[in-house]
């Protein structure tokens, strides 16, 4: 790989540790990029990857691939825009094959996008790769590679060796949660060998997120995870029926107890604003009697006053 310092050219050779960090860090901005992209789209949070922790490792395979391929084009940028869009095309075609062929699932599909290839890849998704596969070879990886090279070497190995043991296990927890794709898609094929793709779809998110967290948060993940196998279309149709009819039920309950509820609120509202009504006005028929009575006792007591001064 070549990178400039200053105006000097030189070819540096790193080390595992730092090509493996690498890797970590493009894949964390990938999975950063991906549930912005789902806050802004979908204004929600969804916790992108099949792995737990807070990366998507084909970003780290593609930012490698690009650093290894597309480094000596830095001098051709149209070359090296269309190459990153090749690479990462491929890249994540088969990266969909190959879980699609081993968990009997597929966990993105482009079908419903214009100019798409099998709804593994489109170009709505690839051509912003390109973009990015120029912005890691101009801007990201000087940067990253550059401030890796300035950590004391023993250091950078531990952290890769602590990184590198967290990620194993991930890997294989999360692998072990994948895999129940794959027995309960299994299962309902079994079960149903002649039902519709979509409709097991349904029935395999369902039955996941009732089995436990991670199987709860890799539906979320992929939340157009379509299953290839099928289920029976009239189970999930009459099911749907019964829960719509339920649903109906309890909201005509609702309803009722609603209606009645606001009766009983407006008969009490109506019955307290006559007592009030009667009290005020029972008060004000007081006040004016009392002020009348006041006045006559005031005009008696005046009365003889005058008659006395008149007779002066």
């Amino acid at each position: 790989m070549e990178f400039k310092r200053g105006e000097v050219t030189s070819k540096v050779e790193y080390s595992i540790s730092v090509y493996f960090l690498y890797f970590i860090i493009i894949a964390i901005c990938g999975w950063f990029m991906e549930i912005t992209l789902q806050l802004f789209e979908k204004h929600k949070f969804a916790d992108r990857g099949f792995l737990i922790g807070p990366y998507c490792p084909i970003y780290g395979v593609g930012g490698l691939l690009i650093t290894f391929c597309l480094t000596e084009l830095k001098e051709h940028p149209v070359a090296l825009f269309c190459v990153a869009i090749v690479i990462c095309a491929i890249l994540e075609y088969l990266t969909s094959y190959i879980m699609e062929k081993l968990f009997h699932a597929r966990w993105w599909d482009y079908s419903n996008t214009k100019y798409n290839i099998n709804g593994r890849i489109c170009l709505e998704t690839i051509i912003p790769f390109g973009i990015l596969g120029m912005i890691l070879i101009y801007i990201v990886n000087p940067f990253i590679f550059n401030n890796l090279m300035k950590v004391n070497p023993s250091v950078l190995n531990i952290i890769a060796l602590v990184i590198a043991s967290i990620f194993v296990v991930d890997l294989g927890i999360s692998l072990k949660v994948v895999l129940n794709v794959r027995s309960t898609t299994k299962k309902f094929d079994e079960e149903n060998p002649k039902d519709n793709t979509e409709e097991i779809s349904i029935k395999v998110r369902e039955f996941l997120r009732g089995e436990s967290f991670l199987n709860r948060r890799l539906v979320d993940a992929f939340p157009k995870l379509t299953a290839i196998l099928k289920e029976h279309g009239e189970k999930i149709k009459q099911k749907t029926a019964e829960v719509k009819e339920e649903l109906t039920n309890k909201a005509m309950e609702m309803k009722e107890d609603l209606n009645e509820k606001a009766s009983e609120v407006r008969a009490d509202l109506t019955e307290k604003s006559e007592k009030v009504r009667k009290e005020f006005k029972e008060g004000i028929d007081k006040t004016s009697k009392t002020v009348r009575v006041n006045m006559k006792i005031a005009k008696r007591k005046v009365a003889p006053k005058n008659k006395k001064q008149n007779k002066k």
